[in-house]
C-alpha cells in the first residue's frame, strides 16, 4: 500500500510546472505590450502648420521606413517651410511640398525607392509620396489622401501599377477638417499648372511633434 508520499511529490512538481508556465506567460505578455509600445513610440509624430491651420500626422517607420527617413531629412532641412500645397483635387487629394507660392520648384536631393508594397492603402487621410510616371522618383512632394484611393494602391510591377507609397496619417479630426479646408479651396490654372489654389496654401513649416 502507498503512504501517500509519492502523490504528494507529484502534486509539488505539478503546482511548480503550473507556476513556471503562468511565469512565462506573464513574461511573454510583458514583452509582447513592450515591443508594441515601442514600435508605437518609434513612429514620429509631426505637425504640419499651414496657412490654413495645423495637420498633425503620425509617420509609419515600420512599414515605410525609406519613405519616412526621406521625408524627415527634408524636415530638419527646413526644405518645407515655403512651399505650398500646388494641387488640389477636390474628392481625390492636397499635394505639396515641392513648389513656393510663386510656383518655383525647390531644388531636392536623390530620389527615393518607392514602398508602394509595403501593404498600406491610400485611405482617407493617409500621406504618400508624390512621384512621376517613373517608380522610384519621388523626393519631396507628398499628398495626402482625402478620400480611399484604391487606384493609387500597388496593383503589380509595371509603372502604372506600382502605385504610391503610403508613409502616414492624420491623426485627428481637427487636422482632417484642416485638411478639408484645403480640399475646398477655389482652383484654376497656373501656367503649365493645373488645379492650383488661387490664394495659395502655404506650408509655413514641418516639425517633429
Amino acid at each position: 500500500m502507498s503512504d501517500g508520499s509519492c502523490s504528494r511529490e507529484g502534486g509539488f512538481a505539478m503546482s511548480v510546472r503550473k507556476l513556471i508556465l503562468l511565469v512565462a506567460c506573464c513574461i511573454a505578455v510583458i514583452a509582447t505590450v513592450t515591443v508594441l509600445d515601442a514600435a508605437a513610440q518609434d513612429n514620429p509624430v509631426v505637425v504640419i502648420e499651414t496657412s490654413l491651420g495645423n495637420i498633425t500626422a503620425e509617420l509609419d517607420r515600420a512599414n515605410a521606413p525609406l519613405s519616412v527617413e526621406n521625408f524627415l531629412e527634408y524636415v530638419e532641412s527646413g526644405h518645407y517651410g515655403g512651399t505650398v500645397f500646388h494641387r488640389v483635387i477636390e474628392g481625390f487629394m492636397i499635394q505639396g511640398g515641392g513648389f513656393t507660392a510663386d510656383m518655383q520648384r525647390k531644388p531636392t536631393r536623390t530620389p527615393v525607392k518607392n514602398e508602394a508594397r509595403n501593404g498600406l492603402a491610400n485611405d482617407r487621410g493617409t500621406l504618400a509620396m508624390a512621384r512621376t510616371n517613373a517608380v522610384d522618383s519621388a523626393t519631396s512632394q507628398f499628398f495626402i489622401n482625402v478620400a480611399d484611393n484604391a487606384a493609387l494602391n500597388n496593383r503589380g510591377i509595371t509603372p502604372a501599377e506600382y502605385g504610391y507609397a503610403v508613409f502616414g496619417r492624420v491623426t485627428d479630426e481637427d487636422s482632417l477638417d484642416v485638411v478639408d479646408q484645403i480640399e475646398a479651396v477655389a482652383t484654376g490654372r497656373r501656367g503649365p499648372y493645373s488645379d492650383v489654389p488661387e490664394v495659395p496654401v502655404e506650408i509655413l513649416s514641418i516639425a517633429v511633434q
